[in-house]
């Protein structure tokens, strides 16, 4: 008999607080974002996303990435949790970088950062203001004061499948760059499907190419979008290839920075990525785990805990979410009665 050949241990990192609240046109609260924080971690989620460093004028949704960061360290809800936590920030350029390591030098700042390139240079140029050449000079520069200062360096490699404004790309140029990100200190690599282009088939492929060339699993972080209804698809095709670890939001929220909060345009990314929050976002977090655990994968996290924070995430942004499993729940492992 033929059965699927996966593995039966992840980790799942949710970036909710950070990449799913960044596609909101509503700045969501404070606390609310710190009651996120405390759940994922109650529900044993050990890698956490909190907040970007980047410029807030920009990304307002940002504007109090350091209180939340105080607040999250000093919360009394998860004090004897957060040794075993991983906390990241994202800093796609260097004043962010030098933020973090400001922040981590005064105690309450991030156990890892992330910075990011894309294989596109037009998407490259878009996303940061620099050329690769440039980017790859700050990134190795930024990686060595980061570990300098005790904090990790995620390098996210971008437009893998695609790019929204060059159209297709060459996974292989995908995997030179994460040769290139670990060579210069990265500790792990992001492997990020942005726009949601990614097909199952070329997942799988480019999976493949990268366990063959990197085949330690623990280098390697799974990052889907489901613009295009692919996101457990996809999840499938890289546990398949060996993946071992994915990233995820409570309700599939996310997307790209937000062009409109609290009733003002801001930069955000630009028109050219930016579609309704109802259309974009990632892999839904409470659907995965569900599904991972139906396979037998230890995920390590209270799956029934997870779907009540969907619910409870559905009234924080006042609209009906992503995810299936909240509203249907787990299969019945015995009788209902009917």
């Amino acid at each position: 008999m033929l059965t699927l050949n996966y593995p039966k241990q992840v980790v799942i990192g949710d970036i909710t607080v950070r990449d799913g609240f960044q596609h909101e046109e509503k700045f969501i609260p404070t606390r609310a974002k710190l009651w996120c924080l405390e759940e994922l971690i109650l529900a044993g989620f050990k890698r956490i996303e909190v907040s970007n460093f980047g410029n807030p004028r920009g990304m307002p949704q940002f504007a109090d990435a350091d209180e939340l960061f105080k607040a999250i360290r000093a919360s009394k809800r998860v004090k004897d949790k957060l040794d075993d936590v991983e906390m990241t920030a994202i800093t796609i350029r260097e004043r962010a970088v030098d933020r973090a390591i400001e922040a981590r030098k005064e105690g309450y700042g991030p156990d890892r950062i992330l910075m990011m390139v894309s294989t596109s240079p037009s998407h490259m140029f878009k996303n940061s203001g620099l050329g690769h050449k440039e980017y790859w000079a700050e990134s190795e520069r930024c990686i060595r004061k980061a570990h300098d200062a005790g904090i990790k360096v995620c390098g996210t490699v971008s437009t893998i499948w695609g790019c929204p404004i060059e159209g297709p790309t060459e996974l292989q140029k995908a995997v030179e760059f994460t040769k290139r990100y670990l060579d210069i200190g990265a500790d792990d690599i992001e492997h990020a499907d942005h726009d949601g282009s990614a097909p199952p088939d070329k997942v799988y492929e480019y999976f493949s190419m990268i366990m063959d060339a990197l085949p330690n699993p623990e280098l390697h972080v799974a990052h889907f979008h489901v613009t295009r209804g692919w996101g457990l698809a996809n999840v499938l095709a890289a546990l398949q290839a060996g993946i071992t670890q994915y990233e995820s939001t409570i309700g599939g929220l996310g997307g790209q920075p937000s062009n409109f909060v609290d009733g003002c345009p801001v930069s955000g990314t630009g028109a050219y990525y930016y579609q309704d929050p109802n259309i974009v976002g990632l892999t839904s977090t409470e659907d995965m785990v569900v599904m991972m655990d139906e396979m037998g994968i230890d995920t390590g996290v209270d799956v029934d805990r997870v779907l009540e924070i969907g619910q409870m995430m559905e009234k924080i942004v006042g609209r009906r979410l992503r995810s299936e499993c909240i509203k249907t729940g787990r299969i019945p492992k015995e009788p209902t009665g009917f």
